[in-house]
């Protein structure tokens, strides 16, 4: 008894000491030693040769010279030829090879798209890799049921509030339309505000009428306080298509693009041709027909305002040929992916492109299969903004929040990928073999270094299980779907508006808003 009652301080300690070391473990990272983190450098993977990003380049120039781009706006025309474009007899613009390197030598690099919170900012240079959202769902999948409905504005605010509680997830772009608003300029008042209301994160958005840029820019003026609080640090960019495949403006979208430049907003240039429709098949060619629409951007863009903020938005889609419908999960995806990535690598220029889109219209082994490559490739590629990463079903006709919530868990292993192998003086030493190989307890579980690497070195997924059969039966067989679904309504529970509560009563004042 007196030896029980000597023992048990000791046990205690152990116990203390033990649940000390777990605790130590179980709290947040610095930043600095996170393992994963936004804005690691990719460009391990490049499926293109230099001699192929250079044909690719020539080819494009060849094609802005002799094809050019059909059915500029008489604003466009006016911008572009007086820059020095030609404007033919048959109403194309063509690109001179002087205009477009002339453009590319001022058109901005290192770039910085900024969160309403500075620890949010995206840096955009080199090979830094940055995973978010995009896509214009119409449908909420309900993950257990698999039932499709309209998506509202008020499951775009759920999901950028769940964005914000995503760590790999580093910024939000519109995921869904909000369909039950049916005034254009209510859904993009809409849309903005759900998007910010949600999160710090930098926020992508679109307008669907030139028209609607003045009116979202007051609202936008108010998120911010002030119109020269945005400008300093605009929080908010405009995802242009501001091109209509194969090599024609889109009219609205440019007169759109042109007002939000002057607004001072960011804007990406989204070229979305599709392989095999509205680009070509090949996946050369079709990164040719990107790059030439892209680079057309670029002149637009700087022909306005030298130095303007821009990502060159390569977005090729692939179809399936057997049909004609979009693959986004495909490895020709994750192909056409990297190699623009390659390509705005070759420009010095901060590049967008889509990854992680799924064809599976819930999130399953397909979904899981198609999302985990198209972002690997995406990553190791060095692509700086990667959107549609998560979430997005049925090749961007639907949206799952439990997708979303799983999403972060896949792009948390391809970070770790991402990271790569780090070769040096210590994790080379053998000192840690000698310890346990010779005399030592012939394993490494316990040993220093292990304790030391597990958080900084090793990647763990918040949802994903790892449990052995017996442990798993012992926990009562927990499903994956399940789990997220938790996680989502824990998230929904607790997160808060993004905005201070007078700010959100004078914009609900002046503005119709349609979620809570």
């Amino acid at each position: 008894m007196e030896q029980e009652r000597e023992c048990a301080p000791r046990r205690a300690a152990r116990t203390g000491g033990r649940e000390a070391r777990r605790a130590a473990r179980a709290a947040p990272l610095a930043e600095e030693i996170r393992p994963i983190r936004p804005g690691l450098p990719g460009g391990q993977y490049r499926p293109l040769s230099d001699a192929d990003m250079a044909r690719i380049h020539a080819a494009a120039l060849d094609a802005l010279e002799q094809i050019g781009l059909a059915n500029a706006p008489a604003s466009g025309v006016e911008i572009l030829t007086g820059a020095g474009a030609v404007r033919g007899d048959d109403g194309r613009i063509r690109f001179p090879r002087a205009l477009v390197e002339d453009m590319l030598a001022v058109a901005a690099r290192d770039i910085t798209l900024h969160g309403r919170d500075p620890k949010y900012d995206l840096h955009l240079s080199g090979t830094r890799v940055h995973f978010g959202t995009a896509g214009a769902a119409v449908h909420v999948v309900d993950a257990i049921t698999g039932e499709y409905r309209d998506s509202t504005a008020q499951d775009l605010f759920d999901a950028a509030r769940i964005v914000q509680h995503l760590d790999n997830v580093h910024f939000f772009q519109r995921v869904m339309v909000a369909r039950d608003i049916a005034d254009p300029l209510e859904m993009d008042l809409n849309t903005i505000y759900a998007s910010c209301a949600g999160t710090l994160k930098h926020v992508g958005t679109s307008f669907s009428d030139p028209a609607n840029v003045g009116p979202c820019m007051d609202l936008i003026h108010e998120i911010a306080g002030g119109e020269a609080a945005w400008r300093a640090r605009p929080f908010v960019s405009n995802s242009n298509c501001f091109v209509v495949p194969p090599m024609k403006f889109a009219e609205e979208s440019c007169v759109a693009m042109e007002h939000c430049i002057r607004a001072g907003m960011p804007v990406l240039l989204l070229s979305a041709g599709q392989a095999g429709a509205t680009a070509p098949a090949p996946i050369a060619l079709a990164i040719v027909q990107a790059v030439a629409e892209c680079l057309a951007g670029v002149v637009y863009v700087n022909a306005i305002r030298p130095g303007h903020p821009a990502v060159f938005g390569t977005w090729p889609f692939v179809s399936d040929l057997r049909t004609g419908a979009m693959s986004g999960g495909s490895a020709e995806q994750a192909l056409l992916t990297a190699g623009c990535a390659q390509m705005h690598h070759f420009y010095g220029l901060p590049g967008g492109a889509a990854s992680g889109i799924t064809d599976s219209k819930l999130p399953d082994m397909q979904a899981g299969w198609e999302q985990g490559i198209t972002n690997v490739l995406a990553g190791l590629a060095g692509l700086n903004m990667a959107y549609e990463t998560v979430g997005m079903h049925a090749s961007l006709l639907g949206f799952c929040m439990e997708s979303l919530i799983l999403g972060d868990d896949i792009l948390g292993q391809v970070l770790r990928c991402v990271r790569g192998i780090e070769v040096n003086a210590e994790t080379t030493s053998l000192e840690v073999m000698k310890e346990v190989c010779l005399g030592g307890p012939g394993h490494y579980l316990g040993a220093d270094q292990t304790l030391r690497l597990m958080q900084t070195e090793y990647v763990y997924p918040s949802l994903g299980n790892r449990m052995s059969p017996k442990e798993w039966v012992e926990a009562e067989r927990p499903q994956l779907i399940a789990r997220a679904r938790a996680r989502k309504e824990d998230i929904l529970a607790r997160a808060q508006i993004q905005i201070d509560p007078a700010v959100d009563a004078a914009i609900r004042a002046r503005f119709n808003i349609h979620f809570h």
